[in-house]
C-alpha cells in the first residue's frame, strides 16, 4: 500500500436542547428533497409524532485499539510529512470527513434562534454559541475520520431541524472539503471549505482547520464569517488520548461591523483552563457590549461586561489565597501528557443568560467511538435512499460500511482497494492530460472576505447524476 494517501487527521467540527418545528416544504431553486413519500414506496421508515426517527446506535461496537502501537508506525516516519503517513484502519472511526463536518449542523436550532431575534447583538450571541457548539462533538472523539476520495459527496436533509446540506471533496492534495447547507424555509445559508493542516509534535498532533466558514441570515441581510480553533490530540505515542482546542476565533458581522472575539484557552499547567472559552462582543466602535463564557464541552453563557469583570476580580482574590503556597507538580513528563482533571461545572456569573447547553451522549457512546446521537445517524442508509442518493455519496463507501458493521479485515481491504483505484484514475488522467473537474462546487471569491473560496454552483438536488465518476 502506498503511504501517499492517509493520515491528515481531519479533526474539525456539535447537541441541541431544542428542535426546530413548523418546517414547511423546501422553497429552493434546486427542486425536490428526499422526503418521506419516496421512502414509503421503498420501505417502512420509523416515525414518531409524524417526525422521522433516526437510529441511535451503530450495528456493531468499536474495535479495541489497545493492541496497536502508534509508535511502531511513527518511528519509521520521522522526518516525513505527516499527510504521507498511512495509519492502520483501527485508528479510524466509521465516518468520512465529509460526514464529520456535517456535525456542524447538530445545533441548527441556534441558527434558527438567531433568525428569529430582532436585536443584532442577541443574534451575534446565538451565532457565537453556534460556532462553539459546532466543535463540541470533538470531545473525546480520538478516532480519525476516513479521508474522502476525490469527488466523494455527502448529503443530509433533516426536516426536524429545518435544513439540508451537500458537500464534496473538491481536492485530494491538499485535501479540501466544501459544504453548503440551506434552511428548508429560506431563512439561512451556511457554507465553507475546510483544509486541515497538521503538525506532529512528538507526543501530540495539532490540527489547524484552515478555511473560512460563512453564515448568512437572509431575512436580516446579514453575513457572519469565522474560522475554527486549533485542535490537539495528546498522547499519540503513549498514554490515554485526550483532546483540547485552543486559539482565537473572530466572528465578524459584515453588515453591522459587530465582532465577537472568542478565546479557546489551552489547558495550562494546573489544567484549570481546560475546555474554557471566554470572549466578548464589540460594536464597530470597539465598545464591549457583552461577555460570552463557558466551556466548549458543556455550555455557553452571556453577561454584562461590568458584572463579569467584578466577578473575575472577586474570583482572583480567592484563587490567590488558595494557591499562595502551591508548587507546580509533574511539570515535565517524558512518558505521557496526563489529561488534567476536568472541572465539570462552569462558574456562572450572577445575571448571566444561558446561550447553549450540550446534550448528554447516549449511554453506549463510549463503545461506539464516543459518537453523539446525531453522529450515530450520519451513515444510516434508510430504505429508499439507494435510488435517490448520488452514487458518490459516502454512505456507499464499502470500507466505512464494513467498519461500521464490525468487519475490520474487510474494511482494511476495501480501503486499500479504493485508494489504489483513486491512484490509478489519477494516472489515467495524467496520460490524457485531463484535468479533474469538480461537480457541485467551483472556486470563486467569498463576497464578504474577498478571499478564495469554494462556492456551491447549485443543481445537486435536481437529482441529475449523470457523468459522475465511479469512485467506489
Amino acid at each position: 500500500m502506498s503511504n501517499e494517501d492517509e493520515f491528515y487527521d481531519a479533526v474539525t467540527g456539535l447537541d441541541s436542547d431544542e428542535s426546530y418545528e413548523g418546517v414547511s416544504e423546501a422553497s429552493f431553486k434546486d427542486a425536490l428533497v428526499f422526503d418521506s413519500s419516496s421512502q414509503k414506496k421503498n420501505g417502512s421508515v420509523p416515525q414518531e409524532n409524524g417526525i422521522k426517527k433516526h437510529r441511535t446506535s451503530l450495528p456493531a461496537p468499536m474495535f479495541s485499539r489497545n493492541t496497536i502501537s502508534v509508535w511502531s508506525i511513527l518511528k519509521k516516519c520521522i522526518g516525513l510529512e505527516l499527510s504521507k503517513i498511512t495509519m492502520p484502519i483501527v485508528f479510524n472511526e466509521p465516518l468520512s470527513f465529509l460526514q464529520r463536518i456535517t456535525e456542524y449542523m447538530e445545533h441548527t436550532y441556534l441558527i434558527n434562534k438567531a433568525c428569529s431575534l430582532s436585536d443584532s447583538i442577541e443574534r451575534m450571541q446565538a451565532v457565537a454559541a453556534f460556532a462553539v457548539s459546532a466543535v463540541a462533538s470533538q470531545w473525546d472523539r480520538t478516532g480519525k475520520p476516513f479521508n474522502p476520495l476525490l469527488g466523494e459527496t455527502y448529503e443530509l436533509t433533516r426536516e426536524d431541524q429545518g435544513f439540508r446540506l451537500v458537500s464534496e471533496q473538491v481536492s485530494h492534495h491538499p485535501p479540501v472539503s466544501a459544504f453548503h447547507a440551506e434552511s428548508l424555509v429560506g431563512d439561512f445559508v451556511f457554507h465553507g471549505s475546510i483544509y486541515p493542516k497538521l503538525k506532529f509534535w512528538g507526543k501530540s498532533v495539532e490540527a489547524e482547520p484552515k478555511g473560512t466558514i460563512t453564515l448568512e441570515l437572509l431575512k436580516h441581510n446579514e453575513a457572519y464569517t469565522w474560522s475554527n480553533p486549533y485542535c490537539c490530540v495528546h498522547n499519540i505515542i503513549l498514554g490515554k488520548l485526550w483532546i483540547e482546542q485552543y486559539g482565537t476565533v473572530e466572528i465578524v458581522n459584515h453588515s453591522t461591523g459587530d465582532k465577537c472575539v472568542l478565546n479557546f484557552k489551552p489547558c495550562g499547567m494546573f489544567g484549570k483552563e481546560l475546555h474554557k472559552v471566554e470572549g466578548y462582543i464589540q460594536d464597530k466602535s470597539k465598545k464591549k457590549l457583552s461577555v460570552i463564557y463557558g466551556k466548549w464541552t458543556e455550555c455557553m453563557w452571556s453577561v454584562d461586561p461590568q458584572a463579569y469583570e467584578a466577578h473575575k476580580k472577586s474570583e482572583k482574590k480567592g484563587d490567590n489565597k488558595k494557591h499562595k503556597n502551591e508548587e507546580p507538580e509533574g511539570a515535565e513528563n517524558d512518558d505521557a501528557d496526563d489529561m488534567p482533571e476536568v472541572q465539570e461545572t462552569v462558574s456562572v456569573v450572577p445575571g448571566s443568560t444561558l446561550l447553549w447547553r450540550i446534550d448528554s451522549r447516549p449511554a453506549h457512546s463510549t463503545t461506539m467511538y464516543n459518537f453523539t446521537n446525531f453522529a450515530m445517524s450520519l451513515n444510516e442508509l434508510e430504505p429508499g435512499m439507494e435510488a435517490i442518493l448520488a452514487p458518490t455519496d459516502c454512505r456507499f463507501r464499502p470500507d466505512i460500511r464494513a467498519m461500521e458493521n464490525g468487519n475490520m479485515d474487510e474494511a482494511s481491504q476495501q480501503k486499500e482497494r479504493l485508494e489504489e483505484k483513486q491512484r490509478a484514475a489519477k494516472k489515467e488522467r495524467a496520460k490524457s492530460d485531463d484535468e479533474w473537474s469538480t461537480r457541485w462546487f467551483q472556486m470563486g471569491t467569498n463576497p464578504y472576505t474577498s478571499s478564495q473560496d469554494w462556492i456551491y454552483s447549485g443543481g445537486y438536488f435536481n437529482r441529475n447524476y449523470q457523468d459522475l465518476p465511479d469512485i467506489y
